[in-house]
């Protein structure tokens, strides 16, 4: 019997932390990523405890983590006038055995992109090379290979794992019928500026209401000589969408005078956000978009994995870290169950069903759906928050998200390793 190989669509985050779980237990792989050359591109995410657990379990260490990042402290929402609306610690700081970190997304892909080139060797990624449709045989899997340069391959391996993103080839001929791209009205104008971190020095606040609000969050720990760090934020406006988005681009370069009138006037003695946004070098629009759930991940050999399974608004900060997830989940199937469609299968039913409710969760706000109950009975403003809405109420909206998103911090701390240390494919 042939030595088992799989196949991977898309170098991003899920990729390439498939690539290093399929490392670890044993089975050969390679990456197909469409663009040329690898660039850190991108702004900040938030790594939720449940998947930084899994990147330690891959051998990724928190110094490494620091290089790109740092630990979060805190999860705050505040009102429009400045007044908490609900805040709580965050990962070791709220008792998780792992942190919480924000870091830079492009250079997580990076970090992992150099971890998979020395586990794996320079050959375990392919770049310029775009899977565009597969086939399934009764032993294996062929993948459609697009190149840079316009001509094609075909490529067979056991399975085929697409990690390929929101415009995902093989979720499109998995589910040829899937309705169009979901545009919920929000359009995120996201940069990243130098700043004094505020509260903690490492909190992630969500400030406003629900359709007209800035998120900001540190995501490198501040200069000592001037106090200063890298904040990361999104501004945020929600529009009527009956026209659907007429911009062509879903991220693209804009000025700061497009759209810094939404925000003219929020300045406060804590946080002055005109300020902020004015001192960003690049700022990028994109439109808040996801998909409609699909009713599997599988296909026989193949199956769909981060966004190209999930893709989800980013109000949960849980996107990058559920495509790690997604990883660690697929390689314990394939530990119990070997290179095979039963593998796949066990995937799908672990995770398809639950994850597809996190995606239309978020699309009903996710966690910041406080801001909605906050807006909705008192408009935003308030005098005391107690009044609007209790602390019971708050501590269960928020502990239902955590639930439903996997980081709920008793049920983490106590479960056993995703994949238990030497497990190997057999």
């Amino acid at each position: 019997m042939s030595q088992p190989f799989v196949l991977i669509a898309g170098g991003g985050i899920g990729g390439l932390a498939t690539a290093l779980t399929l490392h670890q237990i044993g089975v050969p792989c390679r990456v197909f990523e469409t663009v040329q050359t690898l660039r850190p591109l991108g702004v900040g995410i938030n790594l939720q405890p449940n998947a930084v657990r899994e990147l330690y379990d891959l051998g990724i260490t928190a110094a490494d983590l620091d290089t790109i990042g740092l630990p979060a402290r805190e999860w705050a929402l505040v009102g429009l006038n400045g007044k908490d609306i609900y805040s709580e610690p965050r990962g070791l700081d709220a008792g998780y055995r792992w942190p919480q970190y924000a870091v830079h997304r492009g250079a997580l892909q990076m970090l992992l992109y150099r971890t998979v080139i020395e586990r794996l060797g320079p050959d375990a990624v392919r770049t310029g090379e775009r899977v565009v449709g597969y086939a399934n045989r009764p032993d294996g899997v062929t993948a459609s290979i697009r190149k840079a340069d316009g001509t094609t391959a075909e490529v067979n391996g056991t399975l085929l794992v697409a990690a390929d993103g929101l415009h995902s080839a093989v979720r499109a001929q998995m589910h040829p019928g899937q309705p169009p791209i979901h545009w919920g009205g929000a359009v995120m104008w996201r940069g990243t500026s130098p700043g004094y971190p505020v509260r903690t020095g490492a909190s992630f606040v969500g400030f406003g209401t629900h359709r007209h609000r800035v998120v900001f969050y540190p995501i490198s720990p501040a200069d000592p000589a001037t106090g200063l760090a890298t904040i990361n934020w999104i501004a945020e406006v929600t529009f009527d969408n009956s026209a659907g988005w007429t911009q062509g681009d879903w991220n693209r370069r804009v000025e700061i005078d497009d759209f810094i009138h939404h925000f003219a006037d929020w300045s406060y003695d804590w946080i002055d956000v005109p300020a902020m946004l004015r001192r960003a070098e690049v700022v990028y629009e994109y439109p808040m978009i996801d998909r409609d759930p699909v009713p599997t991940w599988q296909d026989g050999r193949v199956a769909l994995l981060g966004d190209a399974a999930h893709v989800m608004y980013p109000t949960g900060s849980n996107g990058a870290s559920q495509a790690i997830v997604d990883a660690r989940v697929l390689g314990s199937c394939l530990v119990e169950h070997g290179v095979t469609e039963a593998a796949l299968a066990r995937y799908d039913g672990l995770l398809c069903k639950d994850i597809s409710a996190v995606v239309l969760r978020n699309r009903g706000a996710g966690p910041f759906g406080l801001l909605n109950i906050v807006d909705e009975r008192c408009g935003g403003t308030f005098e005391a928050i107690d009044d609007v809405i209790s602390p019971a109420e708050r501590d269960e909206f928020m502990a239902r998200y955590k639930a439903a998103a996997g980081f709920a911090k008793d049920r983490l701390n106590g479960a056993a390793p995703t994949i238990a240390p030497g497990a190997r494919v057999r």
